[in-house]
């Protein structure tokens, strides 16, 4: 009975909300009514403890009670949603899925027995001791998507310890490692998951406005999307207490214009991988980038100014690459970073820094330059190969109103000489009219992405 605990804290909450699924609301009550009849519906379909099972879904009543009934049955869970759904098939190979359960629109659901033989070392160790498992693929925005195999039970830990309970959207994705600890949060502490079919910002505006929510777990890219439409000016967002964010680093300008606009709220950066799961954070202030990570069951160093930490709930191993860990079970992030006092300033991924003539130059730190110049909308920045300086900084940029690109350049090289180095300044801009983020709402900086 792996899910025990949360099946105790749904019969101690029967009559709370615990989910509301397009506008419809379930109770803890009926949600631990769902857990038991999956439990009875996966033992007619003699589906053993250890079984690789995926859950293709979202968020929805039956997708989160079958994810509970699987921890339950020390199952190996699979999630994966519509935004893979071209890589699914391959997903499923790498996994070596036995069994896929799958939701269509009105959350009716597909049960299909896959005729496989399960060889992977770390899956085989992870059945014989009989905890359920946790299989998260990576977004894949650098390269190959990597499939990280966790053991349940560490993970489950540290929601053992009760904390708030809050109104909050599902913003984060049900495969993701934050949508997984946002959804096993708020079901630990009976809170209610109030859940979106539509992300973008006048939709996410209006759920917080219709059904009260207090936290909204996001990302810098969305944050910036939220701003530009000003979709905050046409709903009431009075109920809102706290924002987290993370997957990317966040713009100053970003930060400081949201909590300008919303000085009530609370800014928190958070920090998580799919190899570690997601560390407890603090931030100095809301509207500073300097945070404290770590908590029980986590360590952190930095070496040549790259963070590494080794962690209690990390994975087991990857189903498709080497091991990433040091002999010594420290993880390498590749995530460049300031140390203050304790506390942490992120500055951009080790991959991502472009090399100009020998100086670094961070992404995030020119995006939050130009992001302030009156006009743009967002923009994303990478770096291109250069024959006499090794690499340039690129701009790629949605601007709020057309303007010659010509006219921008000469506005932008101005607005920047200021603000930033001039080797820092972009020598090559490219407007775009399209999306500077993927499914997940992160900047993409892959060459040939935008």
């Amino acid at each position: 009975m792996h899910a025990a605990f949360l099946k105790d804290v749904f019969q101690a909450n029967a009559e709370k909300d615990a989910l509301i699924w397009r506008g419809n609301v379930v109770s803890y009550a009926t949600l631990l009514e769902s857990v038991d009849r999956w439990r009875r519906e996966l033992a007619k379909a003699s589906v053993e403890p250890g079984t690789v099972t995926t859950i293709e879904g979202d968020f929805s009543p039956d997708a989160v009670s079958l994810l509970v009934a699987l921890i339950d049955l020390g199952c190996i869970v699979v999630p994966l949603t519509s935004t893979v759904e071209t890589k699914k098939p391959e997903f499923r190979d790498i996994a070596q899925v036995e069994l896929t359960i799958r939701f269509n629109k009105e959350d009716s659901y597909l049960l299909d027995h896959v005729d496989r033989d399960v060889t992977q070392r770390i899956l085989l160790d992870l059945k014989s001791r009989g905890n359920p498992g946790l299989v998260l693929f990576s977004s894949g925005s650098t390269g190959k998507n990597k499939a990280a195999v966790h053991d349940f039970v560490p993970l489950l830990d540290k929601f053992r310890v009760e904390r708030h309970s809050l109104r909050t959207i599902t913003f984060l994705l049900f495969d993701h490692i934050g949508g997984v600890n946002t959804l096993l949060y708020n079901l630990s502490n009976a809170g209610c998951i109030v859940t979106i079919q539509d992300r973008r910002p006048e939709a996410v505006c209006a759920a917080i406005e219709k059904h009260g929510v207090e936290l909204l777990p996001t990302s810098p890219s969305f944050l910036n999307l939220l701003l530009v439409s000003e979709a905050y000016r046409r709903h009431d967002l009075s109920s809102l207490k706290l924002v987290t964010y993370g997957t990317e680093v966040m713009p100053q300008s970003t930060l400081e214009r949201f909590h300008s606009l919303f000085p009530d709220v609370r800014l928190l950066q958070t920090y998580g991988l799919s190899e570690l799961g997601i560390l407890r954070s603090k931030s100095k202030s809301s509207d500073s980038l300097w945070v404290k990570i770590g908590g029980e069951g986590f360590e952190t160093r930095v070496v040549d100014g790259l963070l590494e930490i080794r962690a209690r709930s990390a994975m087991l191993g990857y189903l498709n690459a080497p091991s990433p860990f040091t002999e010594d079970g420290w993880f390498k992030t590749g995530d460049c970073v300031e140390e203050e006092d304790g506390y942490f300033r992120f500055l951009g991924r080790d991959s991502e820094i472009i090399n100009v003539g020998g100086e670094k130059v961070y992404p995030a730190e020119v995006e939050s330059a130009l992001q302030r110049l009156p006009g743009v909308a967002d923009v994303m920045v990478n770096g291109e190969p250069n024959a006499l300086l090794g690499q340039i900084v690129v701009a790629h940029v949605n601007l709020e109103e057309e303007e010659s690109l010509a006219e921008f350049r000469k506005r932008m090289r101005s607005y920047c000489k200021e603000r930033l180095a001039p080797y820092k300044i972009p020598q090559k801009v490219v407007v775009v009219d399209r999306s500077l983020h993927g499914d997940r709402f992160k900047k993409i900086r892959a060459p040939g992405a935008v």
